[in-house]
């Protein structure tokens, strides 16, 4: 399976900076660029509630599933 993270696209739509969002959420600027580039394992209701808060948007605006290669093999 593969989340993709469409934050970015989310903060454009709302003319916010990650500056901005970070300071809204209260969450340090390299933990947010994390989550933009998709490289987080895993993500806090707590923090996702924030974000979504924050952009007045649903957790659907912002995570998109897409059926992908799976890394492991044995699955």
């Amino acid at each position: 399976m593969t989340i993709i993270v469409n934050l970015d696209v989310m903060m454009a739509k709302r003319k916010m900076s990650s500056g901005e969002l970070a300071e809204k959420i209260v969450i340090s600027q390299a933990n947010l660029s994390i989550l933009k580039t998709g490289k987080a394992k895993a993500i806090r209701f707590s923090t996702l509630e924030a974000i979504c808060k924050a952009l007045d948007c649903q957790p659907g605006d912002i995570l998109e599933y897409t059926k992908g290669v799976e890394e492991d093999s044995d699955k």
